[in-house]
């Protein structure tokens, strides 16, 4: 793969290995409270649906929409998506707001499933639980894997690496039987809202005629200029929040 290419696929891995770690909560949720069959059945269904959306939507926009519009367009998308994440991980580090925790996360999800009480035969609210957790938080992925594999004309790398981050968060899941409270979460949506705003900067760039130094290799420079403001912001809300609980 050309380098461009190895970028969008760690940047996939990353950003879909953030998702994959909250909707396994879910699922561990629904197969400790209920059944594992439950549990597979509906994570399994979640994840036929996402494929055929990747696989309909990211195509289709390969064959279809010129490059130029197509990179303008989801460049713009991937950068808002980027300062998204970016801004809910500058507000945690700088303490503004609470880290997730996905103990936290599960013990809801539990309480919520034994509330409801459990049904004879196959459980559909079990079912739908688990579909709905894999679903939305996959949605996200499909997103990144469709704007960044399109735009980059990388579709298959970008797919490979959430792919491979989705077999070694179910894999550790299964293992540890319990969330990944360890993960760095934050770290990694840090990380991942650095390469998104990036390659969102770049694309959206290229769409509008701008030429970039070294084409796709300016993409280090824009990282390091998005770490380097993003750490300044960081410090001056620590600032601020020391100098809140002063006074």
């Amino acid at each position: 793969m050309s380098g461009s290419a190895w970028f969008v696929a760690g940047s996939a891995a990353l950003a879909s290995g953030v998702e994959f770690v909250e909707a396994l909560t879910i699922v561990l949720a629904v197969g400790f409270t209920r059944r594992w069959r439950d549990a597979f059945e509906g994570a399994i269904a979640a994840a036929v649906a996402l494929a055929v959306i990747v696989a309909v939507l990211g195509l289709g926009l390969l064959q279809l929409v010129p490059l130029d519009a197509l990179r303008t367009v989801i460049g713009t998308l991937l950068l808002l998506f980027g300062l998204k994440w970016l801004k809910k991980a500058i507000l945690r580090y700088s303490g503004f707001k609470a880290l997730h925790d996905e103990e936290a996360t599960f013990r809801e999800e539990v309480e919520a499933l034994r509330i409801r009480g459990s049904e004879r035969g196959r459980d559909w609210f079990a079912v739908s639980t688990a579909f709905n957790g894999v679903f939305l938080e996959g949605l996200e992925v499909v997103f990144i894997v469709i704007g960044m594999g399109a735009a980059g004309r990388a579709l298959l790398p970008a797919t490979l690496g959430a792919v491979v981050a989705g077999i070694i968060v179910i894999t550790a899941g299964f293992a540890l039987h319990r969330p990944l409270k360890s993960v760095p979460e934050n770290t990694l949506k840090f990380i991942v809202g650095i390469m998104l705003t990036s390659f969102g900067t770049l694309w959206m760039g290229e769409g509008l005629g701008v030429k970039w130094w070294n084409n796709d290799f300016f993409i280090p420079v824009l990282v390091v200029g998005y770490v380097v403001v993003a750490l300044l912001f960081i410090g001056w809300l620590k600032t601020r929040t020391q100098t809140r609980m002063a006074s």
